[in-house]
């Protein structure tokens, strides 16, 4: 097909042709290794079918990298959602959360209860929408117009989505006969949109797709019961705070009520916490050592200090050790593939000293612990540090690796109680479009790492995907080994982050390293309204531990 058969067929099908990337992208396609699946305009994250003018800076994504595989996965999120739409217009599709190596959709029909058969049919939909490469056409439209739009369909959840910003043009997508919102870029078509799996579940559907971390294969299903029972606590929690997308948070933030819902969402995480003191308690002579692991910035400190208080309520007096004090000395830590220190890996720790004091205490012996000098990257041995328990004295170990049963492989299992800690979020922006845990995380550590280590938001950027990567290595495989999962998010905690991620993602312009990564969480961050009571947030929250003015740190 020639250029001009290329524009007279697109245009043929709806799309615009004029000034827009499409064309420039199939010419450019030969000198990358993967599709091109959107662009970046000025350093903002566009879509292929965006206008551009002579005097912009263009340059493209391909599907092979992170952001390329996000916006793969949204987009067969959207035929997903429009497949189901074609099998029964009244079907309601809810995007829920990953669990399982895939995305969980729930999926309500009227009378009737989802099954295997239903979701077979769904997946022929879907094939079948692949096999007529049928377009996916993006349309600029006046903001009200789409409020309009979307009120004549009898979808209230994107009236109030969309009534909440403030910018006059939104970006709609029509596939066929359905259109939908949904927040970020995607393909423009549907014919490469076949990497996908589907798997029932109750109430709905797993959508498995590739990721950068899988070579372009689809991700291979790992049952996850553990994790989807926290899953689905979380949504239990938002519904009893009457609060599961932004635009519920913006109303009861807008009703100036956030002061309750603070309140609630700290009372639910206390008494879950005591919940599990008391199960430590009720085992008080098996459970000696209490193993407290998360992602980062999950809130693991202030959870491991809340936990302590909570023993001490049941007559115990546990102690704590950090695992930190156990990494070898600087020059006996592994490198990374960068050839940096790996103070990820678990071969930075001296696993075998840990397993023989934490044994020697178990027995009643005096141990001396050793402090690890970061300044030196030197063990230090100080007259100070000798320790010994008693057997009402838990002891408590706070760490990355404290799932993996390898750290700890000389201690009986009874013995041991690990808890998961991570932030999930609650929130949906709205039954389409999720708000991913790593977006909390990463608004919790960007805004700590200034707070509190005078680190700039672009330094935060830049160490992320090690971190990530880190995650994925030493913590994530381990987490259904747990004993108990707690989740640390806040439902009310982005409206908080707002306030003090803004100015600093703000600071990084057009141009500059970061740039790219700081729009994409603020065009996020608009959807949300910020939240200015934080008088209300107690002292001994969570969160605390990220804006400041925490009990448990100095």
């Amino acid at each position: 097909m020639d250029e001009q058969d290329f524009y007279v067929e697109r245009q043929k099908r709806g799309v615009s042709m004029e000034k827009s990337l499409i064309m420039m992208a199939a010419k450019e396609q030969r000198n990358y290794s993967s599709q091109i699946v959107a662009a970046k305009i000025n350093g903002e994250v566009r879509d292929i079918q965006t206008p551009f003018t002579d005097s912009d800076t263009i340059s493209f994504i391909e599907l092979d990298s992170s952001l390329g595989w996000k916006i793969y996965r949204r987009s067969v999120l959207f035929l997903l959602i429009a497949a189901v739409n074609k099998i029964d217009v009244s079907a309601e599709v809810v995007a829920k959360f990953t669990v399982n190596k895939g995305l969980y959709c729930e999926i309500k029909l009227p009378n009737k209860d989802i099954n295997p058969d239903f979701i077979a049919e769904v997946d022929r939909t879907m094939k079948m929408m692949i096999a007529e490469n049928l377009s996916i056409i993006k349309h600029s439209v006046p903001r009200q117009e789409a409020i309009e739009l979307f009120r004549k369909l009898g979808r209230s959840g994107k009236v109030n989505l969309l009534s909440e910003l403030s910018q006059p043009v939104i970006s709609i997508y029509t596939c066929e006969n359905y259109t939908d919102y949904l927040y970020g870029p995607m393909l423009y078509e549907t014919k490469n949109l076949d990497r996908f799996e589907l798997d029932y579940e109750p109430f709905g559907v797993l959508i498995r797709t590739p990721d950068e971390r899988t070579n372009g294969q689809i991700r291979k299903r790992v049952n996850q019961p553990k994790f989807g029972s926290i899953l689905a606590e979380s949504k239990a929690w938002a519904d009893i705070l009457d609060c599961r997308f932004i635009s519920d948070l913006n109303r009861i933030n807008r009703e100036q009520s956030i002061g309750e819902l603070i309140r609630i969402s700290e009372g639910l995480q206390e008494k879950r916490i005591a919940q599990i003191a008391d199960h430590i308690a009720s085992h008080r002579e098996d459970v000696r050592l209490i193993l407290i692991a998360g992602p980062s910035s999950s809130g693991k400190t202030s959870f491991a200090q809340r936990l302590r208080i909570q023993l001490r309520v049941n007559g115990l007096r546990p102690v704590m050790i950090s695992l930190d004090d156990y990494f070898l000395n600087r020059e006996d830590t592994p490198l990374n593939e960068k050839g940096q220190y790996d103070y990820e890996s678990l071969d930075a720790l001296d696993t075998k000293l840990f397993n023989q004091d934490m044994l020697a205490l178990l027995a009643g012996q005096e141990v001396q612990i050793p402090r690890y000098n970061f300044i030196t990257g030197m063990r230090e041995w100080k007259e100070d540090a000798f320790l010994s328990i008693h057997s009402d004295q838990p002891i408590i170990i706070e760490g990355i690796h404290g799932l993996n049963e390898y750290l700890t492989k000389d201690i009986p299992r009874k013995n041991k109680y690990k808890i998961y800690i991570s932030a999930l979020a609650q929130l949906n922006i709205d039954a389409h479009n999720r708000i991913p845990t790593t977006e909390v995380r990463f608004l919790r550590r960007l805004v700590r790492d200034y707070q509190f280590r005078g680190a700039k938001a672009l330094k935060s950027i830049r160490q992320w995907p090690d971190v990530r990567d880190g995650e994925e290595k030493y913590i994530f495989p381990f987490q259904e080994d747990a004993d108990v999962l707690f989740n640390s998010a806040l439902i009310y905690e982005i409206g908080v982050l707002k306030k003090y991620a803004v100015p600093l993602l703000e600071e990084i312009k057009c141009g500059e390293d970061g740039y790219t990564e700081a729009r994409l969480i603020l065009r996020f961050l608009q959807y949300v309204n910020e939240i200015s009571a934080i008088e209300d947030i107690p002292d001994n929250s969570i969160l605390r531990e990220f804006i400041g003015k925490s009990v448990f740190f100095s």
